[in-house]
């Protein structure tokens, strides 16, 4: 049976679950927002944590907390950081726009663990106030866009560019590998000229380093904190020399190079850097929607389909036909891609309510973001382990293929001329024999310049420089 203890904040009195370490204006936000399970992930908890900490060290440092408060403020920040009290963070995503909930979440929560650690009894404020000692120097404007940022900076640069650079070696492998398997090229999803299959996996190659190099540009604008602008940007009750300090301090924890933003009044009334980022995140999707997509295709069958390529078998795909094996890991990168799109549709619509001086859609921005970075690099690093490092060429079935293909005829245009090769097209169509057999049943071409001509492997490679 759940005890409880009376906690008050400028509202009023309210019951707290006795166990818990959060607080009254916690409570509020539980109770105002039974909106959804969803919280915010671990990278932004444990920004906010940095932050916390970081600003205790400052306060310590100028004095304005005595020692022991400060170092049990320190130790509860810590446990934050650390994954340690995750479970107390409880608010919905869909809260208070500012965010202030969770920064009140946050603050309740170290303030109440620092008291334990100096063995008072929890819920007392006493002797460490959530407000005047764990907010110190804050708010709730200024920490919540700062720990975005955070966050994203590190997810960018420990999750997702590493999963996205191993998707793109593998990638890149088998671009190598597969440089001398020729195959048929296709446009509009019918036979084109031919194409090595190493072609086709060095655009997709292409594709995820554009991509690496998208994520990248992002942390130009992720870098710069709104810490230190306060309530609306003007710093009011910021003391000299703290956002400075807590920046070094990151940096440090962190080893990112954070900055100031050059306007506190831009990082608090708008999410321009979460828009550009979600953006970037977007463009890698559709990316990998359409090397998914290929993948599938290519591999489509095995006996009816193009059947160019094989995937590895990762689990039964039917439960009524035996035999069957699905392209699962394609399909799942696409429906990851599809989130990303739809979590990019919201950010977008949550920056454009930047009212005045503050944004109020951040905890969403925030959520869609981190999870947006999130599932992109898990789904990157499962496509690369668990199918494009097992891929494996049909060669002698894709070469089957590019004699049957009428677009072979395309190469005789600048011997024989467009429409007598447009000719040639038509009567294999309705005869059913390769181009190759009909052009030399009318002696159009000696057999050398023929086999020159219709070459596949020549057709792929192009001029030279």
């Amino acid at each position: 049976m759940t005890q409880w203890r009376t906690e008050s904040d400028s509202l009023g009195e309210l019951q707290v679950p006795s166990e818990v370490y959060y607080g009254a204006q916690t409570q509020r936000a539980v109770n105002n927002f039974p909106i959804s399970s969803r919280r915010l992930p671990r990278p932004f908890i444990r920004a906010i944590g940095l932050i916390k900490e970081s600003a205790a060290q400052f306060n310590l440092k100028r004095g304005a907390l005595p020692e022991d408060l400060a170092q049990a403020i320190i130790q509860a920040a810590e446990e934050v950081v650390e994954g340690k009290l995750d479970a107390q963070f409880v608010v919905d995503v869909f809260q208070t726009g500012s965010g202030t909930s969770t920064n009140m979440n946050a603050n309740e929560v170290i303030a109440n663990r620092a008291i334990e650690l100096l063995g008072g009894e929890k819920g007392s404020k006493h002797p460490v106030h959530p407000n005047d000692h764990v907010n110190l120097g804050q708010s709730s404007n200024d920490v919540i866009p700062t720990a975005i940022h955070i966050a994203a900076m590190e997810s960018i640069d420990g999750q997702l560019l590493p999963a996205l650079q191993e998707l793109h070696a593998a990638l890149e492998e088998k671009a190598r590998a597969f440089d001398h398997v020729l195959k048929i090229g296709r446009t509009h999803l019918q036979d084109a000229v031919p194409v090595r299959l190493g072609q086709e996996f060095a655009g997709y190659a292409s594709q995820l380093a554009h991509g690496i190099a998208r994520v990248q540009g992002c942390r130009t604008h992720l870098r710069e904190l709104a810490l230190g602008g306060t309530a609306v940007g003007t710093g009011l009750n910021a003391p000299k020399g703290f956002a400075a300090f807590v920046r070094q301090r990151l940096q440090t924890r962190t080893g990112i190079d954070f900055v100031a933003a050059p306007s506190f009044f831009e990082a608090l009334g708008a999410r321009d850097a979460a828009v550009e980022c979600s953006g970037q995140l977007k463009t890698v999707a559709t990316s990998l929607m359409k090397i998914a997509n290929d993948i599938r295709w290519l591999a489509s069958g095995p006996r009816c389909g193009l059947g160019e390529i094989t995937l590895p078998s990762q689990q039964p795909g039917s439960s009524i036909m035996p035999g069957k094996v699905n392209p699962v890991l394609a399909e799942s990168m696409m429906m990851v891609c599809a989130q990303i799109i739809g979590n990019d549709a919201a950010i977008t619509i949550g920056n454009s309510h930047g009212n005045l001086e503050l944004n109020v859609m951040m905890p969403m921005i925030a959520s869609n973001l981190l999870e947006s970075m999130d599932i992109l690099a898990n789904a990157a690093q499962t496509f690369a382990r668990l199918c494009v490092v097992g891929i494996t060429a049909n060669e002698a079935h894709a070469r089957g293929l590019i004699e049957q293909s009428l677009a072979m005829v395309t190469a005789l245009v600048p011997v024989i001329g467009y429409d007598a090769a447009a000719k040639i097209a038509q009567r294999s169509v309705s005869s059913g024999r390769t181009v190759r057999e009909l052009v030399r049943e009318a002696g159009l071409l000696d057999e050398q310049t023929l086999e020159q001509i219709l070459d596949p492997r020549r057709q792929t490679e192009g001029p030279s420089e």
